[in-house]
Parts: C-alpha cells; sequence; structure tokens
C-alpha cells in the first residue's frame, strides 16, 4: 500500500515537472481537470492528488477539449503543448486507431487540431491511407504529430476542415 503510494505521488510529482505551460486561473500547478475541482488547495500534497486523479481519469484531456472542469479555451493552456502532450500519452492508442482510421483518441486528436467533425471523418481516411508513412519503426509522438499537420496543411480538404 505504501508503496502504491509513493508511486503515485511519483507520477504526480512527474506530472507537476512536465513543463505544461499555463496562466492564473481557478486551478493550481496541476492544471484544470476533475483533480483540481476536488483537491482546490494550491499545496504542495493536494497538487500531487490532483495531477494524479486528472492523469489517471483522463479528465484533464477531455476538460481542455470541451472547455469543461476547470479548463478555459481561450488560450491559457497552450494550443500546441496540449496536442504534443495529448500524442505522448496516446501514442501506442492512436497508432492502432489510425491504422483503422477512427477511435475515440483520433477524434479527441482531431478535436485538438480544430477539425470540424466532417474534418474529423476525413482526418480518419487521411490517417488509414497514409498509415505506413506516418508510423515507422522511426517514428515519435512529436514526428507523428508534424507529420499528421504537414499531411492536413497539404490535403485540399483537411486544410479547409482543421484550424491547425
Amino acid at each position: 500500500m505504501k508503496k502504491e503510494l509513493l508511486s503515485l505521488g511519483l507520477v504526480g510529482l512527474l506530472c507537476l515537472s512536465s513543463g505544461i505551460s499555463v496562466s492564473a486561473a481557478d486551478y493550481g500547478v496541476a492544471g484544470c481537470g476533475f483533480g483540481s475541482l476536488v483537491f482546490k488547495e494550491n499545496k504542495g500534497g493536494h497538487q500531487i492528488l490532483a495531477a494524479t486523479t486528472n492523469g489517471t481519469s483522463g479528465s484533464q484531456t477531455f476538460g481542455i477539449t470541451t472547455g469543461t472542469l476547470g479548463c478555459a479555451t481561450d488560450g491559457l493552456v497552450q494550443k500546441e503543448k496540449v496536442q504534443e502532450v495529448f500524442v505522448s500519452l496516446n501514442f501506442n492508442s492512436l497508432e492502432a486507431e489510425m491504422a483503422q482510421g477512427k477511435g475515440e483518441k483520433l477524434e479527441a486528436l482531431s478535436g485538438l487540431l480544430g477539425c470540424s467533425t466532417n474534418g474529423t471523418a476525413q482526418l480518419g481516411e487521411y490517417t488509414k491511407s497514409n498509415f505506413d508513412v506516418l508510423y515507422t519503426q522511426e517514428t515519435t509522438p512529436s514526428s507523428l504529430l508534424s507529420a499528421v499537420k504537414d499531411g492536413i496543411r497539404k490535403d485540399a480538404v483537411l486544410s479547409k476542415s482543421c484550424k491547425i
């Protein structure tokens, strides 16, 4: 039990030191999300618990995407950084979903890239048909995000449907 708590604390500490840039808002250094609503005090222990709750529940990504759970959609959290963190955290899931051209994580990424509903379907088709180019042995989360954005810019439909 103590090892589990210590592990959770270390994960929370890593989340706190990840370097996500936020502005002054109604949450502490752990960022917005369900954890910030439950653990409101801006003290170390509370923020570790808030970060752990946000990270394990996926509520921060959901909140940022939807503008709920105390997360603003007006640029308080840098859009580029959110995209990078999302792709890093969901890299393996995105691999499977991009190969299929559909899935929950791919839809969430589409939202983070500013794609319309039609753009989401188009992005799925794009990732499925270009999967071998997007995912190679050398692909990293950063290179994947860059390749997807390049593909959006070059595609006539996606460039109009997504606001990257």
